[in-house]
Parts: structure tokens; C-alpha cells; sequence
């Protein structure tokens, strides 16, 4: 089963693809940590992709397919989640040929929402550990207090993004607007769409996912 996760900065997106890794067994596929893989992986794909980041250039979504099709014709899994991608319905085409392509099917595409004000008061509270990215929130779950991380049991450092804060949320939001909310009516007429809401605890929104994939299996 392939699916997108769709959602505004700090909806829960990444700690909801890390689950359903963990747990169905499928392969997450944030575009940030593609490319800090691919950079170092000595590979024509890295090398292209190193060069470009030394020059502090864009990576084109060229690049980001190219990076796509490597993941979807390595080994199998249960699927794929694409977190972070596509952004723009240009990446929406791209993405669909590329599927088409591979043999591929995108089973499912889940809109998070969540309100824009609790959004500003979760993402202003979070906190990550250094060195397996678990999420952490001031109001509803703290960094415990003995420092150690409870999902990878390290002694860690607990980190706070710089654009974590209300005025650059707020400029991150108008981008997704902009850019990447026009997806949701893209998938929408494409009958693949199905949104839910994104708030509430982890385990909730955990809940609400299942249901979606486990409805879309049968």
C-alpha cells in the first residue's frame, strides 16, 4: 500500500509515517532525509545531489523523482509513505507518472487537519531528541525529566528547531497554503482523498489513520 500524508508544517505527519513504519512495516518517504542519504551515498543520483547542496542551490524535482524511483525500484516492502512530497501539483504529475511508470498504485492520500491556533501552541511547545528525531511536547508530553528518550532509551539532546516559533509558523503556513493546499482538491477530484482530524493525542490520530488504511485494504 502506497499513501501520502498531507498536512501543514508540524501536523503530526512525520511521527504518524514513523508508526506505521514500525508497525505495517511500510517505508517512509520524507524528502529532507532522502536527500541527507543520497548525499552521502556516494551514488551518481548522491553525487548530483551533494554538489547541488554545496552550492546551496534548490534541488529540482527532477532530482527528487530521480531520488523516488531509486527507493521504488530497491527493495520491497509493504509500501511507501511520501511525507513532505509531493508540495505543488506540478510534483503531484510528476509523482503519478512516475507511480504509473513503476507499476505502482497510490492506494490513499490522508489530509491531517488541524486548526491553525493549536497548531502555533503544539509546534511552539515541541522539542525532538537528537538522536532518533522522537517528538516531544511541552503541555503533552515533556522531555522526561531523567533526560533519557523514551523511544530509543538514549541519554539525549533534546532540540528545538530555530523556526519553531509563532512568526515563522506563520510564514510556513502561508506557504502550504499557497503551494500545497491546492493538492487536496487535486486528489480530491481524483477520489483518492480522504481527510481527518489531525488533532487530539497521538494515539488518536493513530486511530483515525488505521481506519482509513485498513478500509482502503479491504
Amino acid at each position: 500500500m502506497n499513501i501520502i500524508l498531507l498536512g501543514p508544517p508540524g501536523a503530526g505527519k512525520g511521527t504518524q509515517a514513523r508508526h506505521l513504519v514500525e508497525t505495517r512495516g511500510m517505508t517512509q518517504l520524507s524528502t529532507g532525509d532522502m536527500l541527507r542519504e543520497a548525499k552521502d551515498s556516494g551514488t551518481e543520483m548522491g553525487k548530483i545531489v551533494a554538489d547541488v547542496m554545496a552550492k546551496g542551490e534548490l534541488v529540482t524535482d527532477e532530482i527528487v523523482i530521480g531520488l523516488i524511483r531509486e527507493k521504488l525500484q530497491g527493495e520491497k516492502t509493504e509500501g511507501f509513505i511520501f511525507d513532505g512530497f509531493p508540495r505543488t501539483l506540478a510534483q503531484a504529475d510528476a509523482l503519478a507518472e512516475l507511480m504509473a511508470e513503476q507499476g505502482e498504485t497510490l492506494n490513499a492520500v490522508i489530509e491531517m487537519r488541524v486548526d491553525d491556533d493549536a497548531l502555533v501552541d503544539r509546534i511552539t511547545a515541541r522539542s525532538t531528541c537528537g538522536n532518533c528525531g522522537e517528538v516531544y511536547n511541552d503541555h503533552t508530553k515533556p522531555i522526561p525529566a531523567d533526560g533519557v528518550c523514551t523511544n530509543c532509551g538514549e541519554k539525549a539532546e533534546f532540540k528545538r528547531r530555530a523556526d519553531d516559533n509563532a512568526e515563522s509558523l506563520k510564514q510556513r503556513l502561508l506557504e502550504y497554503y499557497k503551494k500545497t493546499s491546492p493538492l487536496i482538491g487535486y486528489y480530491y477530484a481524483k477520489g483518492q482523498l480522504t481527510a481527518i482530524d489531525g488533532l487530539g493525542e497521538i494515539d488518536e490520530v493513530r486511530a483515525r489513520i488505521a481506519e482509513v488504511l485498513d478500509a482502503t485494504a479491504s
